[in-house]
């Protein structure tokens, strides 16, 4: 599997006293320094920890990957459209929350979808949907042209008990099989952590984790190298 970081956090950090530090474009050329696979942001509408010229100097500096999450409403899309991130990834928003809480429902609002991802493909970025591990879903992002889809592992991460784990886990290994049998690249991401991420190496139709939270944490605590160094070590155990 391949591991992408979320910097988010580290803006969130910078934003909290309206100073400049700690940078999240230092921080992803030094997380790309250490080996991750790509970098991630998610460019919300209230623009409350990334912002406009943080993403365009991502797209300068960083030479491994960008994916760009946002919310599929005309004034990102263009933003998209300009900045030409190699992956979008189409994740539902709402103010209040504190992070993402679920999955798209891309049933529900299938021709707004389906018109959002063909203008990032016009503008050459490929298009993945933040979804439940749910074979509908699936079969809706498949159906109006996205090239890859997240699952969103949240309540996987916050399951409690044995059998409630075992449970969300194999929602997600079916999802993930499922969808790689319609030609699906697939990512996964929410609340993965040191902990629970071992318990991906039975599901190996996962192409790519996106983490973040789990890993500026940990940075604080060992650094930066050693926080992304242990976690690719584990990624890399258990994608054996």
């Amino acid at each position: 599997m391949r591991f992408c970081l979320n910097v988010d956090h580290v803006a969130t950090l910078r934003n909290a006293r309206g100073e400049e530090q700690p940078d999240p474009i230092t921080f992803a050329l030094m997380a790309e320094q250490f080996g991750v696979d790509g970098i991630v942001v998610h460019l919300r509408e209230d623009r409350r920890h990334i912002n406009d010229r943080d993403v365009r100097l991502l797209r300068e500096l960083i030479t491994t990957k960008l994916d760009l999450e946002m919310a599929a409403t005309e004034e990102i899309i263009q933003i998209a459209c300009d900045v030409v991130p190699e992956l979008a990834t189409l994740v539902p928003e709402k103010r209040q929350e504190l992070t993402t809480e679920g999955g798209l429902n891309v049933i529900d609002n299938i021709e707004h979808l389906r018109t959002s991802i063909s203008r990032l493909h016009d503008a050459d970025i490929a298009v993945s949907l933040f979804i439940e591990p749910d074979i509908n879903q699936i079969d809706a992002a498949s159906e109006i042209g996205a090239d890859l889809i997240e699952i969103h592992t949240g309540n996987y991460a916050n399951a409690l008990g044995e059998d409630n784990i075992f449970e969300e886990l194999d929602k997600i290994r079916i999802a993930a099989k499922h969808a790689k049998k319609l030609g699906l690249g697939v990512n996964a991401g929410h609340g993965l952590n040191y902990l629970n991420i071992k318990d991906f190496n039975v599901i190996k139709e996962i192409d790519e984790v996106s983490i973040g939270q789990a890993v500026i944490a940990r940075a604080i605590f060992v650094g930066l190298e050693k926080a992304i160094k242990d976690m690719i070590g584990l990624i890399n155990s258990a994608s054996v």
